[in-house]
Formats: C-alpha cells, structure tokens, sequence
C-alpha cells in the first residue's frame, strides 16, 4: 500500500513533468508564430525553456538540491530579464532608466542567495548552519518577489491605454508567479524548511501561470475579455461568504480551546446551538438570497440584467407554462415578475368598453377582492404612451402623467403594488400587468423601464396572437350554426308542407269525422313542433335596435315572476316602485334568459332568489342561484361566448344575449361566482330622470 509520503512524491513528479512539458511546447509554439521577433517574445521564450530546465531538475533531483537551487536562479533571472524587456518596450525611455538600478539591486540579491546555497553545501557546518542559510536565501527570494512585483505595478501603471490592454495579460501571469514564490518563501522563513505540500504543487502552479503568459506574447490580446456569468459571480460569492463563515469558525474553536476543560466543552456547544440556530434562519432566507443577487449585480456588472439569461427564460415559462397552470394569462404575470423577483404579479385586460378589468393573478389571492379593474387615469395614460408606470413615483405626484387623481387603497402607499407595465401591440394597448413590490425594495431605473418596455411588447403579441386564433374559432363556430340553422330550417319547410296538405284536403274531407279527428292530431304535433323551434330561435338575437324608455320595473320583474310561479322555483324579495330607462321587451328577454338558465343550474326543489333595490341614479336586479359556480376562467374566456354551455345540449348564446340586450339600453351586467357555492347576475339600469354615462363600464367580478 502507498503511504502519504510516496503519494505526494508522485504527485511532485507529475506536477513537475507536466510543468516542464507545458512551458517546452508553449516556447516551441511561441518560437514558430508568425509575429515579430521583438524583444518582449525572445525574452518571453528565454523564460519558458529556463522555467521547463528548472521544472525538470526540480523534478530529478528533488527540492534541496543545489542543482534545482541553481535551475531556479537561472529560472527567476530569465522572469527579471522578461520584465525588463516589457519595461523598454511597454513605457518611455525616461522611466525605463529609472528602474534599471531596482532592476541591477534584484539581479544582485538572486545571485547572492545562490552563493550563500553554493557555500553552505561545501562547508557541511551542521543543522543550525544549513536552517541559518536556508532562512537567509528565503529572505532574499522574498525580496526578489517583492520588488518584482512592485516593478509589475509600475508597468502596468506607466503603460499606454492602448498598450494597457496587452500588457494585462502578461503582468496577471507574472504577478501571480512571484505571489506565489513570495508566500512559497514567507513560509519556508518562518519554518526553518520548505513546505513539503506546497513544494509538491510549485510545478503544477508555474504550469498554469505561464499559459496566459505565453498566448500575450504570441497572438494579439487586447479585445480578449474573461468575464464570469451572474451565475457564476454569485456562486463564488457564496462560496466566498462560506469560506469566510468557516475560518471565522475556526478561529473562535481556537479561542474556546484556549480555557479551561470545562469551561470549554460548555462554552463550545453553546456556541454550536448558537450557529446554527442562524444558520436555519438565515441561509435558506428569500429574502437574503435576493439581497446577495441584488448586491452582486450592483458591485460586479455594468448591467442589472442578464439579457441573454432573461430572454431564454421568458420563452422558456410562455413556451412550456408554469408549475400554476398552463394558461396564456397565468404565464405573462409570471413571465414579468421573474425579471423583477417580484413575489406577485396581475394581468389586466382591456375590454369592449376600453377599461383594464383583472383577467387573472399569479401568487396574489387577496387581489380578486380588493380589485377589479385599474384607474380610468391609468388607462388614459398607457394607451397614449408606451411608458412603465413606477407606482411609487405615480403616488408622490411625480409621474409622467403630471398631476394625477388619488389612487384607490388597493394602489396606495400600503399596497405591496410597485410597477404597471402597458402590454402594447402595434401602438394599442392590450392590457397590462401588475408586479408586487420586490423582496429587496428599489427604485426602478432606466435598465428597468428598457426590458420591462421591450418584454411587454413581445408579451402584447403573444395576446394580441391568441385573440386572433379565438376570433378565427368564433367564426368556425357561426358557421357551425348556419349548417345547423340549414336543418331547422328544413323542419321548418316539411311543418310547412303537411299543413299545406291538411288544408288543401279539408276542402274536401271536411264532413268526415275520422279525417277531422286526425286533423285535430295532426295540427297538435305540428303545433308542438313549431313552438319548440320558435322557443329555440327565440334565445338567439334578432340584432333589433333597443327602443328605451320610462319601464316600471317592478312590475316587469313581478309579470316575469308569475311565469315560473307554476314550478315554485322563483322568490321575489326587495320589490319597491321604481321607474327605470330601458327596452322593456329587451330587458323582458334578458331577465328570461338568466332565470332560466339559474333554475338549470340549482339542483331540483331549490328556488332562485330574484330581487330588486333603487339606489339614487341606478337600479340592480340580482338572479341569485346556489349551483356549482362558475370559475374565474370560465367567467373570463367561456361564458359570452356563443356556443359554449355549461349545459347538455345548450347553445351557449342566452348570457351572451342578456348582456348585449343590457348593454343596449344603456346599462351593464356584472357577474360574481364561487365554485360550489352559486352564482350571482346583477343587472343596473338607469333610473328614469337620469342617463347612463358614455363611459360607463361593463365589468367581470369572479369573487
């Protein structure tokens, strides 16, 4: 079995070997590019032959031996000439003399530790001797380390902006040799010998710092660029954090270890039970997870944003659909808030009358209720102009807008909302979204307003995209039903021949009974027949213009009553005089439609509550039934449109009709509905001596 010793033993003869063979084909690859042979590329291979002779000796021979102490100072006089060489080419001449004394004195102090190696092997003069030589040769690499590396910031400083760029390379590569030679020293000085794990890694170390070194002296660097991901920033960020974690864990461990027995061992689990009680708290914390992105973004990127990492992201969640659901309108709040870390986000949607009404919300519950649709300022604002609405700016007076009205509680100071991004497409406002106010708060910047502006665009195609693809299944739809239309009519057509028939033969046939009793039947089916067309037909709209007037309504909703007052299934509540402007025949039709459609829904033997109240300018009819409810989904993409039911065998047009008939005369229809609870239609009308608003708004609640 290897012990530990022979283990590193070979790892110093690979890292060793594989040094030497490095820095052999970077001078070979060097030697044969087809650029100048300036001074700087002469040098630069003088140092990788002398570097891979020092590596092979190092390798052969071990570390104390005076042949490898020899290869080394021939290594570190080939890394002076290599610095000199960038100095007389890299600054001007005046500066170049200036340093040709510190470059004389480190020439000096190399060869003096080399005689001091030279003249403690042949004098033998014991271990005190041998550790005061070894401690005196450290010392002067030191000082060869530390003046070199003060030369390289020189360089590096005095060096040209243009020049700056290819000199980057070549003074990271030298810096972090003499770094590493300088701590190799610093350590071998303090401890008398050289450290046995950090000698075994020497090669393995100059390897890999002469790569940069040798591609900066043989190809053209200057537009060479290594920049870390955000992901990878923040990665070694944590990193970072944890290693520090740690080695100020072991530095209290060595303080605690420093009292007495007892004292310790309490002290030391105290201290435990302390970390990490924290460490629970802390590190899986969302909101310190944000904090050191947000930090990492501000200190180590010209930009906040990843655009690359954003874009393949926002088409991952609108391509593929979220965890919540797999919804257009579920995706595009989500879609927003993940650029933003914003914890929650809405969608609103401009309807037919040009008011963002809530299509849906993504991790934002308490919004169905306290909201539903935004600020007619707010849509005034965005449909004019494509411009990212800070909320917090909008509440101190300083928007865009200029002087603005006071926002509802629900947008006010308190409210987590912090953002309003207009979704335009081709210059008309499509809906918009609500994002919540980040964990770590903030001020939107320009940064913010270019993507969100940018993303809200291509997020308005995407609706913009689907209403179309809708419109396109509506219209297959209508001519679903004129192929439909053709079969009634057909019925219609035969009806219309067997009567023609039965009078034609009645001339004739009049006297005889048998003939009349059949008559009799037949009339009654056809009669049957043409009232259950009439009553189909009769739930589709003519698209007559509504003739408006001074209605009584609680007269009509009485009248209405008394058709359903056979099957027990309709209460009257709340009846009380009122005049309202209407199309009493329309408003007749609508109210059929949704009571009707309220005793299919409520189970058998459960009544529907019908009630009615005037409050100053306008009036409400609620139809109240306790059925399954509707979904917020289903009220927004399915419930007005024609030919979708709920129902077996239903076509889907009587809400669609009840609203335009409403809408018509002047008033609008609102619905509210809770899965397994019922359903809620409110009809508001007008009341006689006052006028519905131009801009009255027909509104969706799914509470």
């Amino acid at each position: 079995m290897i012990s530990v010793s022979e283990a590193w033993d070979i790892v110093s003869l690979a890292s060793n070997t594989a040094c030497a063979a490095a820095c052999t084909i970077g001078a070979i690859w060097l030697a044969r590019r087809p650029s100048s042979w300036r001074k700087q590329r002469i040098a630069g291979i003088l140092a990788l032959l002398t570097t891979a002779l020092w590596a092979g000796v190092l390798a052969a021979l071990g570390t104390e031996s005076l042949g490898t102490a020899a290869a080394e100072s021939i290594r570190n006089l080939s890394w002076l000439a290599l610095l000199n060489a960038l100095f007389a080419g890299g600054v001007d001449r005046e500066s170049a003399q200036r340093v040709r004394f510190v470059f004389a004195s480190l020439v000096f102090a190399e060869l003096l530790q080399c005689a001091v190696l030279a003249a403690s092997g042949p004098l033998n003069s014991g271990a005190s001797f041998a550790e005061a030589a070894l401690r005196v040769s450290a010392l002067l690499h030191m000082l060869v380390a530390i003046g070199s590396l003060v030369l390289l910031h020189n360089l590096y400083i005095g060096a040209s902006q243009q020049d700056r760029s290819g000199t980057r390379w070549v003074a990271l590569s030298l810096s972090a040799l003499w770094v590493f030679e300088l701590n190799f020293y610093v350590v071998t000085w303090f401890t008398g010998y050289f450290p046995g794990q950090i000698a075994e890694l020497r090669g393995l170390i100059v390897g890999i710092a002469f790569v940069p070194l040798a591609m900066a002296l043989g190809a053209d660097v200057r537009r060479l660029r290594f920049q870390a991901s955000r992901h990878v920033a923040f990665r070694s960020l944590s990193l970072l954090l944890i290693g520090g974690y740690l080695l100020a864990m072991a530095g209290v461990a060595r303080l605690l270890s420093a009292l007495d027995a007892d004292g310790a061992r309490l002290a030391q689990v105290g201290f435990l039970v302390a970390v990490l009680t924290v460490a629970a708290l802390w590190l899986p914390s969302t909101r310190f997870r944000a904090w050191l992105k947000v930090t990492v973004q501000k200190h180590l990127f010209s930009h906040r944003y990843d655009y690359r990492a954003e874009w393949l992201r926002l088409a991952d969640t609108i391509g593929r659909g979220t965890e919540e659901g797999d919804g257009l309108h579920l995706r595009i709040p989500k879609a927003l808030a993940d650029i933003t870390e914003s914890p929650s986000a809405a969608l609103f949607l401009i309807d037919a009358d040009g008011t963002l009404t809530l299509a849906e919300s993504w991790r934002w519950p308490t919004l169905i209720d306290e909201a539903q649709a935004l600020p007619s300022e707010i849509t005034s604002f965005m449909a004019s102009q494509d411009f990212v609405i800070a909320l917090d700016e909008w509440r101190a007076g300083k928007s865009a807008a200029g002087e603005t009205e006071l926002l509802p509680a629900w947008l006010d100071g308190d409210s987590t909302a912090w953002a309003i991004v207009p979704l335009r497409h081709f210059d008309r406002l499509q809906g918009a979204v609500l994002l919540g106010r980040p964990l770590i708060d903030r001020q939107l910047d320009w940064e913010d307003f270019d993507l969100l502006t940018v993303v809200g665009r291509q997020l308005a195609s995407y609706l913009s995209e689907q209403a179309g693809q809708r419109a396109l299944m509506e219209a297959a739809r209508f001519d679903e039903f004129n192929r439909r239309m053709a079969f009634v009519l057909h019925d219609i057509k035969n009806l219309a021949s067997q009567l023609s028939l039965l009078s034609h033969n009645a001339q004739r046939h009049a006297e005889n009974p048998a003939f009349r009793a059949d008559m009799v039947k037949t009339l009654g089916t056809s009669t049957d027949k043409l009232n259950a067309l009439i009553h189909r037909l009769g739930r589709y709209g003519t698209g007559r213009e509504a003739k408006v007037g001074d209605v009584d309504l609680t007269a009509l909703v009485r009248e209405v009553g008394t058709r359903f007052d056979l099957s027990d299934r309709v209460e009257l509540a709340g009846l009380e005089e009122c005049i309202v402007r209407g199309d009493r025949e329309g408003l007749e039709q609508a109210l059929v439609h949704l009571i009707q459609n309220a005793i299919e829904a409520s189970p058998d033997g459960v009544p529907v509550c019908v009630s009615m109240k005037c409050e100053g300018r306008r009036a409400l009819i609620d139809i109240v039934d306790v059925g399954e409810g509707m979904d917020a989904a289903f009220i927004r993409d399915k419930l007005y449109a024609p030919f979708v039911s709920s129902k077996q065998g239903g076509f889907g047009i009587g809400a669609l009709e009840a609203r335009e008939l409403v809408r018509a005369m002047g008033g609008r229809l609102q619905v509210q509905s809770r899965v397994g609870l019922g359903t809620r239609f409110t009809i508001e009308l007008p009341t006689s001596g006052s006028s519905a608003q131009p801009d009255d708004i027909f509104t969706q609640e799914a509470a």
